[in-house]
């Protein structure tokens, strides 16, 4: 299969734009038309809907999509385990992670990796709602949950210790909770998806963090703006470390419940499909990560 096509593919698939995907690459508009229409006729399926106004996906495009990706990955992989010529990391990067994370720690350090590999371009894709890392065609993604599932393979990049918050103006108006039971009589902020969670003593004994139960609930899908409501008075919520640890150091929150942290074996992960070999580019992001965020991470110190 022509490669050179399938990377014009890949590139008009992120563009929506074959001349554009074109000059990328070096190619006229009129030689990027002809050599995506000679895929398509080899393939036997239209993989862009083309208008005078717009380009789009078929879905046997969309369908074909991952596959590209993969075999354009398969190539760098192999090209780079010959030692070919010091292949170097190019290409677009497909990035997913939570925005609450992303915005205090990955954003900061990306004008120094693209200075470091100037042939990567980042297709980011940030927000605190779930997401699926196969569905959505991810070259690599950031989970901050247990990685239970077998179709993906992934590197750790720091712990994830949870916690119950309030700021001082909320405990001087409603007082502290003694026990996990107490949170009942309080006002929670939560995720929408947020089920009854296990709480773990320090000394071991187990309680629950069950915020349903409760007789006030705020609900919310973006981590930042728990912590900003959070800070500002509405009530208890459940947040990372990573998130509040500055706001702990400054007093603007203090933990509630203190003895008792999450117990769900959470961890920050750096996840890709277990069907992919790790192209340059994608070792070396997860590398800078890793180097940057998670050998000394700011919040567990």
């Amino acid at each position: 299969m022509d490669t050179d096509a399938l990377r014009l593919f890949v590139r008009a698939a992120d563009l929506l734009n074959i001349s554009a995907a074109g000059r990328d690459l070096g190619l006229a508009p009129a030689v990027a038309s002809a050599r995506l229409a000679k895929l398509e006729a080899a393939l036997g399926a239209e993989l862009l809907h083309r208008t005078t106004r717009k380009v789009s996906l078929s879905l046997e495009g969309a369908d074909f999509l991952p596959f590209a990706r993969e075999i354009l990955a398969q190539e760098e992989a192999a090209r780079a385990a010959l030692g070919s010529g010091g292949l170097q990391a190019a290409g677009t990067l497909r990035f997913a992670a939570p925005s609450s994370f992303a915005q205090l720690y990955i954003v900061p350090l990306l004008p120094e990796f693209l200075d470091q590999y100037p042939g990567v371009r980042l297709d980011l894709r940030l927000s605190d709602s779930p997401f699926d890392a196969i569905e959505g065609s991810f070259d690599l993604a950031l989970r901050n949950s247990p990685l239970q599932d077998s179709s993906l393979k992934g590197r750790k990049l720091a712990e994830d210790r949870r916690i119950l918050c309030a700021a001082p103006s909320y405990i001087a108006t409603h007082g502290a909770p003694a026990t996990p039971e107490d949170l009942a009589d309080h006002r929670l902020i939560a995720f929408r998806d947020q089920g009854p969670r296990p709480l773990l003593h320090k000394d071991g004994g187990q309680s629950s963090y069950h915020p349903a139960l409760s007789k006030g609930q705020v609900i919310i899908d973006d981590g930042l703006s728990q912590k900003l409501l959070t800070v500002q008075g509405a009530g208890i919520s459940l947040n990372s470390l990573w998130s509040v640890h500055a706001e702990l150091g400054s007093g603007a929150l203090t933990r509630v419940l203190p003895d008792y942290e999450l117990d769900d074996q959470a961890k920050l992960w750096l996840v890709y499909p277990s069907s992919h070999v790790l192209s340059p580019k994608v070792r070396v992001f997860m590398d800078f990560l890793i180097g940057k965020i998670g050998r000394n991470p700011v919040w567990m110190t």
